[in-house]
């Protein structure tokens, strides 16, 4: 069991080009040195995690230490993708997040019920998003141990 590490990736699942921005520029702020790979929507993201196409090659798609998930993305959305990670072995000890603006009570619950780990409702304010991107560091990446995750 390790905590995760500042050279483990972040893999930013988000079809939003200004949330990524944010998110990005939120943890530069709060002095995350993490790789951030993004994936644009839930297919993109489980080629990645799944090798496959262009990720094929592991050297191209390095396991990541956590997962941040939206999940409103058109086609395969991020309820489907965190259904996939969960249920294979190879990837469901990594941590995902879900970084969302749905707040429905639906959703909260699906989502644990398969298996999320937090679910964070992205705040609507820059002050707010920062804030909650700062405790996200300091619980994730200082507090959190997490099982070694098979390469």
């Amino acid at each position: 069991m390790t905590p995760i590490t500042a050279q483990q990736t972040i893999l930013l699942v988000d079809d939003s080009n200004e949330d990524f921005e944010v998110t990005k520029r939120a943890f530069l702020r709060a002095r995350m040195a993490n790789p951030i790979h993004r994936c644009v929507d839930g297919e993109d993201a489980l080629d990645y995690l799944l090798r496959r196409g262009e990720y094929a090659d592991p050297s191209s798609s390095p396991r990541p230490g956590i997962i941040m998930l939206d999940l409103n993305m058109p086609g395969t959305d991020g309820r489907e993708v965190l259904k996939v990670i969960k249920t294979d072995m190879l990837l469901k000890k990594i941590p995902v997040i879900v970084l969302t603006t749905s707040s429905a009570d639906r959703d909260i619950e699906e989502c644990y019920n398969d298996g999320a780990n937090s679910y964070i409702v992205k705040p609507v304010d820059i002050d707010g998003f920062m804030d909650a991107i700062r405790r996200l560091r300091d619980y994730w990446f200082e507090v959190v141990v997490v099982p070694e995750v098979s390469s």
